[in-house]
């Protein structure tokens, strides 16, 4: 085998390269890391756009299925509705057809006016009303003129009530509401004078 001379010129760069190399390679490991820029904060919520709880905007299916569950709470709230307007009917009815048999208010007529209250409350804040001052026509001057006109007031809200669509607010449902609690506190004012 053949002896192969390295001639010493060339040996000398070399490793004076290697030593220049070593040298940068300390040097940039000890340069502290230039702070990256973060990343841009997610943009905020269009004016109408519904996120999730971690801020990321609702998928179509997520949308879909948010909005059958709102449309399906509001059914079952007018559903609701509808049942507190057919008791308030029949409650105006069984106060008036109770006065023909005793000419006062008894406990549980008393309790019924009460029920009568809550209910009409109810549908009117399901309306979007509140309470408001009003003058009722031919205003009664007794106990059985009040009844009566409670049971006639109370036939018109639950009929004015179930005759408004779901997604309609009604002024008239708000206003018949307001003319039959008035008649209810005259007719507390009546039963205990």
């Amino acid at each position: 085998m053949p002896i192969v001379k390295v001639n010493s010129r060339i040996r000398v760069p070399l490793v004076l390269m290697c030593f220049m190399l070593s040298c940068a390679s300390v040097a940039v490991a000890q340069v502290a890391p230039q702070p990256r820029p973060s990343p841009a904060p997610p943009p905020g919520p269009v004016e109408g756009t519904i996120r999730n709880p971690d801020g990321s905007p609702l998928t179509t299916f997520e949308e879909e299925m948010r909005a059958k569950r709102a449309i399906a709470v509001a059914e079952k709230d007018h559903e609701e509705n509808l049942k507190r307007a057919r008791e308030i009917a029949q409650i105006g009815k069984e106060l008036n057809d109770s006065l023909k048999d005793k000419p006062v208010l008894d406990h549980d007529s008393l309790k019924k006016v009460e029920r009568l209250e809550k209910l009409t409350k109810k549908v009117r804040g399901e309306a979007g009303g509140e309470d408001e001052e009003v003058e009722i026509p031919n205003r009664p001057s007794d106990l059985p003129a009040t009844l009566a006109q409670i049971a006639e007031a109370s036939e018109s809200l639950s009929k004015n009530v179930i005759n408004t669509p779901r997604q309609v607010v009604s002024a008239s449902v708000i206003g018949k509401a307001n003319v039959l609690l008035e008649l209810i506190k005259l007719a507390r004012n009546f039963a205990h004078p």
